[in-house]
């Protein structure tokens, strides 16, 4: 039988990359291919439709096993990464009952922010869980850090844990220049000296911090996530190598905490490059290749999250851990899918849990490592999200490196910059927010489940705005601006009503009938739809019959010039009155008095500002 095995698809011969094109450009019928079907990517580069082994001959990526320098398939040879979970509570016992019941669900790996706890509470903290084996990660105010590390190093030393211990006391003095604008007004390298002596008798106990996180929540893109990521991380090489450490103890204890959108396969990409490039950077001050590898811990992003029709956050989050886990990263942190509007339950904890449980125990995606390793796509990604992340470092590190242009608030402007960009994109329909820009649920309302708002958590006592603060990152979520528009309408003493005058050609009128109630759902609006009416002066009649506030005319181009004049005249101002289209005769309308009309090319977002002036009492 060994002899009569024949390769796969032997009997086809092989098609050049030429006969493809050919092909393609007689399906395109004389449309320009690369305005048809190359995607310009907002990270800076372009991707093809299709690739081909040709197309990753030559890539750095290629070659390398993974465990091996540069790192760009993994750091080792599993894929077994740490579902981790952050646990709160207003008190140090709270804190470990919390952490307690969700080692028991299976977290390997539990976060928590010291906020008004001391040191000495670390012990009640961490009473009864096995340092042996559970990663702990603390947040706590930088001026503490050293404290708290010390703390913690004495409860490893006594739980025997010194050469297995796995965990991270962050000492992160950027942020409140990231979140507030204000520098940290303390000598930075001093502290930082300090800091690696008490947590050096513990190998596994990192503590510089790199919260890209941050960035991501922002609105950053991919290639700005990353290219800032890599210059904070050298931004602490420099500091603790000027300070006297050796290259291979600095990156020893640096921790990066990376932000997950749900451009899918970009941000598996994104973390295939990260570690490769890490470990160059790393090389570079003088340290041996197998120091140079990258630690990991990937958080779902915020930035995406919405309020309404929140279920929807579990699909967003459940890809973006796909993607992390896939790319092999350390550790893992899917929030929870209401974290935006009230303290995670129980149950939105659990589903969070276990959403990496399905892709670990039933998916088994902790069983191959690098499945993406020789994609002509995700290899071809890889290095275009390196080549636009590295451009970007050293235009960093070129200026005068992270920490320089975070005082005068450079960073903070630029990543803004793209927040601004991704909420217009949003506003204009570009980037989908389903349920929310998108297929709303109209009859939902949320004032009722809203118990928190975000504030400051810096874990300093700092103040949102400050004298003296330069620029610092707007966390506006991409769905705030569309949220506050629903909320408005239910604060309303009386709903607005939109009825859909449909006429003429039947797909049409069923057709704008739908993008119609889509567009006006996004404030929250009651959508009143209907079959259809014999005449113009039979819709205008039912519309006032059911009181309604705004009349969307839904017919045909063609037979707008015929019925948008006289539903116009028979509404005569009881009712805000729209088209739905752009038609040729549109200016023609406009010269009669007719003032609004949306389609697929308007601003949804300031059109439904406006209506909410005109409509909201």
């Amino acid at each position: 039988m060994a002899e009569n095995k024949e390769k796969l698809f032997d009997m086809f011969p092989p098609v050049t990359t030429e006969e493809w094109m050919a092909k393609i450009n007689v399906d395109l019928k004389g449309a320009d291919f690369n305005k048809k079907l190359v995607w310009r990517t907002n990270e800076g580069f372009n991707v093809m439709p299709f690739y081909r082994k040709e197309d990753i001959e030559g890539l750095p990526s290629i070659g390398s096993m993974p465990g091996q320098f540069p790192y760009v398939r993994g750091t080792r040879t599993g894929n077994d990464w740490l579902i981790r979970q952050t646990v709160a509570g207003e008190t140090a016992a709270e804190i470990n009952a919390n952490a307690l019941h969700a080692i028991d669900k299976g977290v390997e790996s539990i976060a928590f922010t010291m906020h008004d706890l001391q040191a000495s509470d670390l012990a009640q903290v961490l009473e009864g869980i096995d340092l042996k084996k559970v990663e702990v990660n603390i947040s706590c105010c930088p001026r503490h850090a050293e404290e708290v590390a010390k703390a913690l190093v004495a409860l490893v030393e006594r739980a025997g844990a010194m050469d297995t211990f796995r965990g991270t006391v962050a000492f992160n003095p950027f942020k409140r220049l990231l979140k507030h604008g204000l520098d940290f007004q303390k000598d930075i390298k001093a502290m930082a000296l300090s800091l690696y002596e008490a947590v050096k008798p513990v190998a596994g106990l990192r503590c510089f911090t790199v919260d890209s996180c941050m960035l991501n929540n922002a609105g950053a893109y991919i290639t700005q996530e990353l290219g800032y990521a890599l210059a904070w991380g050298a931004e602490w090489m420099t500091v603790l190598t000027d300070a006297g450490l050796k290259p291979c103890e600095a990156a020893g204890r640096i921790k990066f905490n990376m932000g997950i959108s749900s451009n899918y396969f970009m941000e598996l990409a994104k973390f295939r490059a990260a570690r490769m490039l890490w470990a160059e950077i790393v090389k570079a001050y003088g340290a041996p290749e197998d120091c140079c590898k990258m630690a990991v811990n990937a958080v779902t992003s915020q930035f995406n999250m919405t309020i309404y029709d929140a279920h929807v956050n579990l699909l967003r989050s459940m890809t973006e851990t796909m993607s992390a886990a896939l790319a092999g990263v350390d550790s893992i942190e899917t929030l929870p899918f209401d974290l935006q509007y009230k303290t995670p339950d129980e149950f939105s904890e659990r589903i969070a849990r276990n959403q990496q449980h399905l892709l670990r125990e039933e998916s088994h995606l902790d069983k191959v490592t690098d499945p993406a390793g020789g994609s002509y796509y995700i290899e071809t990604l890889t290095c275009s999200i390196a080549d636009q992340a590295w451009k970007l470092f050293n235009e960093v590190e070129d200026n005068g490196g992270f920490h320089a242009l975070l005082v005068k608030g450079d960073i903070q402007a630029k990543v803004n910059e793209s927040g601004v960009k991704r909420h217009l994109d949003v506003a204009r329909r570009k980037e989908i927010l389903l349920g929310t820009n998108q297929y709303p649920n109209v009859n939902e309302t949320a004032l009722d489940k809203i118990e928190k708002e975000n504030g400051c958590v810096c874990g300093c006592g700092c103040k949102e705005v400050a004298d003296g603060a330069v620029q610092y990152l707007n966390f506006d979520r991409a769905a705030s601006q569309f949220e506050q528009l629903r909320l408005d309408t239910e604060r309303a003493a009386n709903r607005p009503k939109v009825f859909m005058l449909t006429i003429g050609n039947l797909a049409m009128r069923l057709a704008r009938a739908q993008f119609s109630g889509n567009f006006f759902g996004c404030a929250g609006y009651e959508i009143i739809d209907n079959n259809g009416f014999p005449t113009v002066k039979e819709g205008v009649e039912a519309a006032v019959a059911k009181g309604a506030d705004v009349v969307v005319l839904c017919s045909s181009d063609d037979e707008y010039a015929e019925y948008a004049p006289e539903a116009f005249k028979e509404l005569a101002g009881r009712a805000e009155f729209v088209v739905a289209g752009a038609p040729a005769c549109m200016e023609d309308l406009k010269a009669q008095g007719i003032e609004n009309f949306i389609h697929v090319r308007v601003n949804v977002l300031d059109t439904l500002v406006a209506f909410n002036a005109k409509l909201l009492k």
